[in-house]
């Protein structure tokens, strides 16, 4: 079974604004809003491609019972522990004149070390041998800087791979506990490392580093556009970038997350992963918010995926 976790989730508000202008009336000429954070858009994508997954966290008041509802419309399950407070509610404003896309997150939830511990043992009862957790996005207030290398370090001794992906202080702290794989960008490798990064060569190296250090078996990492870095202790695969229609990037990183979830539950091979996480990310892309994209537009995208040893 694979397990998300979203200690910090929100109801995702997703608008159009063309020609987006500050200090000026804006009109919205589309919206749509989503169960959103990025475990549970990690869940809903494995959905799509057919897996099963157990979505937890901590959601609190009417938006907290919005986002279970809609997950369990959609035939997913839960773990959710809930809390006093409102869960967040985050904007996402996608210009498709300029181009943009604009986040505007609300801080959510304020939490104890009390109530991480007690969902971390509720998963842990859950939990078995050969499991995949995934562990991705931000924490709420009050949480230890440490709380991702505490919940990899008692996820593995439950026997579970865990898989992060997280960036800043938490990728960094969570480093310590020696997770699985972790998904950094480009952008987030440069600022871990304090260089920067430019080509597929020089985020390899500095990959390997980090997995040498602290024994992580796979390292990938994403570039955007330009594709990823599929690392593993024998070879690097690069997959270039599929050229799609782009309406909203958000949540792109959390369908490649979904793929290798799903690719590793399956033990399917470097090059099968490479060719559905490519082809997820970009379908994604194609989608509105943080809508899913649909299983068909994953499988036509792909036989596109051109990939190569590095």
């Amino acid at each position: 079974m694979i397990y998300t976790v979203t200690l910090n989730p929100a109801l995702d508000k997703t608008v159009e604004i063309p020609s987006l202008t500050v200090d000026s009336v804006n009109r919205i000429t589309a919206m749509r809003t989503d169960p959103g954070g990025k475990g549970i858009n990690v869940s809903k994508v494995i959905k799509k491609l057919g897996g099963q997954s157990i979505a937890a966290g901590i959601l609190g008041g009417a938006t907290g019972r919005t986002i279970c509802s809609a997950l369990e419309a959609m035939e997913i399950k839960t773990g959710f522990r809930f809390v006093e407070g409102e869960t967040r509610t985050n904007l996402k404003v996608i210009d498709p004149v300029n181009h943009t896309n604009t986040d505007l997150n609300e801080p959510g939830i304020t939490v104890s070390e009390e109530i991480l511990n007690g969902l971390l043992q509720e998963l842990l009862l859950e939990v078995n041998q050969g499991d995949i957790v995934v562990l991705s996005g931000s924490l709420p207030k009050g949480s230890p800087k440490d709380t991702y290398a505490v919940w990899v370090k008692a996820c593995k001794k439950a026997g579970a791979k865990v898989i992060l992906d997280a960036d800043g202080e938490l990728l960094e702290e969570g480093l310590k506990a020696s997770p699985y794989l972790i998904k950094p960008n480009n952008h987030e490798l440069s600022a871990l490392l304090g260089e920067k990064l430019e080509t597929p060569k020089e985020l390899e190296k500095a990959a390997r580093g980090l997995m040498e250090q602290y024994a992580i078996e796979k390292i990938v990492v994403s570039m955007g556009g330009a594709g990823a870095l599929y690392i593993t202790q024998k070879e690097t695969l690069y997959a270039e970038g599929l050229k799609v229609p782009v309406k909203s990037t958000v949540g792109a990183g959390d369908s490649v997350v979904a793929a290798l979830a799903v690719s590793e539950e399956a033990q399917k091979s470097l090059e099968e992963t490479v060719r559905l996480s490519t082809a997820c990310g970009a379908a994604n892309v194609m989608c509105s918010g943080t809508q899913a994209a649909e299983y068909e537009t994953i499988a036509e995208l792909l036989p596109k995926v051109i990939y190569r040893k590095l």
